[in-house]
């Protein structure tokens, strides 16, 4: 049977990369975003829907069209992500922090809400949640970005036991720093607020994992092939770092 996936903020990065991977399994795709530009540029063949993850209307809109046209889901990857503000504690304003919990967080929690009942009545399938090595040792100057992603492994966690007895699988993949333009913004802040250069903050990122590297989106995307297949069909509950096995998280 054709694996039917769903991927928030799948038109750029590591969404992006997860359609293209799954698409190159045979997998039925969808991806919605908020950049409608980015979605036009996405193939036609994947169904795409322009929508706010932090909308619960339009979440709710876009599962309902999931159920009309396909007849239910197999896999959701709740991709969709925002860097937040990069600056002490003390320097972040309320409502950036509630902007970068609402993206990370809440956008997550929709779509596992509203895809929850359509993987319960098909028996079986999995939730993969896009989360952080932030969310697994905390990073200095990224407290709204640091405290989402460690929710997220707790609301995964959640997940994988409350839907276990369905035969619903949870996990959350934890990237460390992935090259492209969120990382790069990120970089570029960090080395203002450090008073560093960039290359000094990238080296020192890089340095921080055993494998003198930063990954790729096309590294997280085949952990989330892996993790919806059938390969992982006893995998659940865990949050799985794609690092490059970091070994100091404060560069």
């Amino acid at each position: 049977m054709t694996r039917r996936v769903l991927i928030t903020a799948g038109a750029s990065g590591i969404g992006r990369a997860m359609a293209d991977a799954f698409a190159a399994t045979g997998a039925a795709v969808w991806i919605t975003d908020v950049d409608a530009a980015a979605l036009d540029a996405c193939p036609g063949s994947w169904h795409r829907t322009c929508a706010d993850v932090t909308d619960e209307t339009a979440m709710a809109a876009l599962f309902a069209e999931i159920a009309r046209t396909w007849g239910g889901l197999d896999t959701l990857c709740a991709n969709a992500g925002v860097a937040g503000p990069t600056a002490p504690v003390e320097k972040i304003a309320l409502q950036d922090w509630r902007a970068c919990i609402a993206v990370n967080l809440d956008g997550a929690f929709l779509a596992a809400k509203h895809a929850a009942p359509l993987l319960k009545s098909a028996e079986g399938g999995s939730i993969v949640l896009t989360s952080s090595t932030a969310g697994q040792y905390g990073y200095p100057n990224r407290a709204p970005y640091g405290a989402a992603k460690w929710a997220v492994i707790g609301l995964m966690k959640t997940l994988a036991m409350e839907l276990g007895p369905f035969g619903v699988r949870a996990n959350a993949i934890c990237p460390g720093a992935v090259e492209g333009p969120r990382m790069e913004g990120v970089l570029q802040r960090e080395a203002a607020a450090k008073g560093m250069t960039r290359d000094a903050v990238y080296q020192g990122y890089a340095s921080g994992t055993s494998m003198g590297r930063f990954v790729t989106a096309q590294d997280v995307a085949a952990m989330a092939v892996f993790l919806a297949s059938d390969g992982a069909r006893l995998v659940s509950g865990q949050a799985i770092a794609v690092d490059g096995h970091t070994v100091n998280p404060d560069p």
